[in-house]
């Protein structure tokens, strides 16, 4: 770990040993909203491939794409990607065509990444790849397992997994036990590689980005530029600070994020934000994204629970919503949901949007307004509405978003920037150019914070900017010249 600390210590960084958390990043000067903290290439990736949708195993560009004719699994875009991948992947290949082609079909992801894993140690060993401070095997040794915390069924997965890694892979001498720890690494410790827009493309891992804890209220974001794991201050962040990222969805009660982190990462979280359940600010909170609304329409009380068991008692107006109602109009929704297809086919997407918007309905009469599942609901009907190109109705569903976005995100998480990147274009779209200005400036304000400005991104996103405002500029002058 001496390279690592004098790689980290040039960029003004440090790792601590923290007695609840274990290794930590903490930072040794001041960084601004913005800058860059942290950058990491994969240790190994792989693209999400699946039924429905290949990705090229070098970019994970999904466009003119060509099966290797080996072990027709893995698919490229071209000669550059399946050259810069052919010094792992024909072994790779080699160890795929030893099952039978239909199992190879089911080879998932997180096996090939861990193919990959042992085929890149092993040559590393025999220096056939070269061992960097950022890229050595002994960084994901480092990487904490969980192992010991795991119950008797996710072992007996990991077991299973192994085995199958070991049936591919064929090395003398192969430790099995090792392989089902490393999986465990895996779930604790590998990222989801996005797009851009947060859309998952594939899955990597990043042994240095890995020692960045999580929190709730972060301080940095991470995002990838093609493969390359960038981390990025949200915040101003003072010498001698931890660097924190989040894990998980942090739009949600305390006890959600909590059960969240604990099934999927095995430890309990006490950052600010949680240290705050059962408090009357975390109570109301919780309420109003996970709770139920007043039933006075014009109210937007939270409720809690009544002290004799009748019902749910508004927070503001201090109207009762009996258990009956509540019950009934949960079963209504719950009789929808049974209905609406999780992936519409394009042949029943109208079907589909009216199933939801039947749904959305039947929910604004059960939760309050800035409700998770609410929102949920629209996100689903956006996307929807977007796919069919009906854009106006798409924007109306955009602006309602955009406000819970905003109540349940910091002012600078990307995914608010990027829903005004979306409204704006659709206003643009419309002929509402100077809204379009507005949003698109709001969307550039934030994502120049978490995707910097140089990425091809983010200088569409200034290109289309600077597009409408020669034309709102443009039509001002018109309409001056017409009065």
């Amino acid at each position: 770990m001496a390279d690592t600390q004098t790689f980290l210590r040039d960029r003004c960084l440090t790792v601590l040993n923290l007695p609840e958390k274990g290794r930590s990043l903490f930072t040794s000067r001041d960084f601004r909203p913005g800058e860059v903290i942290l950058r990491q290439e994969p240790y190994v990736s792989v693209p999400n491939n699946n039924s429905s949708e290949s990705r090229c195993d070098g970019c994970f560009k999904t466009d003119g794409l060509k099966k290797c004719s080996g072990c027709q699994v893995v698919w490229y875009c071209g000669s550059s990607c399946q050259k810069s991948e052919w010094k792992l992947h024909r072994h790779e290949c080699k160890a795929l065509c030893r099952l039978e082609k239909e199992k190879r079909m089911l080879v998932t992801p997180t096996i090939r990444l861990m193919v990959k894993l042992y085929l890149k140690r092993n040559f590393q060993n025999e220096k056939v790849i070269p061992i960097t401070t950022t890229d050595d095997y002994s960084l994901v040794e480092a990487l904490v397992s969980h192992m010991p915390e795991l119950d008797e069924k996710q072992l007996m997965l990991y077991a299973q997994m192994a085995n199958l890694v070991n049936l591919i892979l064929q090395f003398p001498g192969i430790d099995l036990k090792e392989i089902a720890e490393n999986f465990s690494k895996f779930s604790c410790n590998a990222h989801s590689i996005c797009d851009s827009e947060l859309r998952p493309e594939g899955i990597g891992l990043f042994p240095l980005v890995s020692i960045i804890n999580h929190s709730c209220s972060p301080n940095a974001v991470l995002v990838f530029e093609e493969k390359m794991a960038v981390v990025r201050a949200m915040d101003n962040i003072s010498k001698d600070s931890e660097v924190t990222i989040s894990y998980i969805e942090t739009a949600g009660s305390t006890l959600t994020r909590q059960k969240s982190l604990k099934e999927q990462y095995l430890f309990h979280c006490h950052c600010a934000r949680c240290s705050n359940i059962g408090k009357p600010h975390d109570i109301e909170e919780s309420a109003i994204l996970e709770g139920y609304r007043c039933a006075n329409e014009k109210c937007s009380g939270f409720l809690l629970r009544d002290p004799d068991e009748k019902g749910f008692v508004c927070q503001k107006c201090m109207l009762l919503r009996s258990k009956e109602e509540v019950k009934k109009l949960a079963g209504d929704v719950k009789t929808v949901i049974a209905k609406a297809p999780a992936s519409p086919s394009a042949e029943n997407k109208q079907d589909a949007i009216a199933l939801y918007k039947t749904l959305e309905k039947r929910q604004e009469k059960l939760y309050h307004s800035f409700s998770i599942t609410l929102m949920r609901t629209r996100e689903k009907l956006l996307k929807m509405l977007m796919e069919v190109e009906s854009w106006r109705e798409a924007l109306s569903y955009c602006k309602l978003i955009v406000l819970v976005y905003q109540r349940v995100y910091p002012a600078t998480h990307p995914l608010i920037g990027l829903q005004f990147y979306t409204q704006g274009k659709l206003e643009w779209l419309l002929g509402q150019t100077e809204e379009a200005v507005s949003s698109l400036i709001k969307a550039y304000d934030i994502l120049r914070i978490s995707h910097g400005t140089s990425t091809p991104f983010m200088k569409d996103l200034s290109a289309k900017l600077d597009e409408a405002r020669a034309e709102a500029s443009y039509k001002l002058l018109a309409l001056e010249d017409g009065n």
